[in-house]
């Protein structure tokens, strides 16, 4: 077996380097601070986030996914014991190839303002 060693990989056709069609890296992902001004503290092919109210973000892509099947998995915490989940209303708010919505819930389904929010998205890009 052969070990391959790289510091860059890079696709020449441009995007995302994939191995057996699968890409390598995640496609977008953000940390934000959630509460009063809302500020990205890092992140890769996200342009902004938008505070849509309490506990209501939009992340927006600075290079659109290739279709809306995209996954998200992400998280939000306070530092205190109380549960808090990310969720996406998709129902209300689908997902679209340039942005998708999120909700940070306490366990009682009440939103919330986080601190700190995570996403991460997978899936092709445009």
């Amino acid at each position: 077996m052969s070990t391959v060693k790289a510091n860059d990989i890079t696709n020449v056709t441009g995007g995302i380097p994939t191995v057996k069609s699968q890409q390598l890296i995640p496609t977008a992902w953000v940390n934000f601070n959630g509460t009063s001004t809302v500020a990205i503290r890092d992140s890769e092919n996200v342009s902004s986030i938008t505070d849509n109210g309490t506990g209501d973000y939009t992340v927006t892509f600075a290079t659109s996914m290739a279709n809306i099947n995209y996954a998200s998995a992400g998280f939000a915490g306070a530092g205190t014991s109380s549960l808090r989940s990310l969720s996406q209303p998709y129902e209300a708010f689908p997902p679209t190839t340039s942005s998708c919505r999120y909700n940070v819930v306490y366990a009682n389904n009440s939103i919330y303002d986080a601190p700190t929010v995570s996403v991460l998205i997978l899936g092709g890009q445009a």
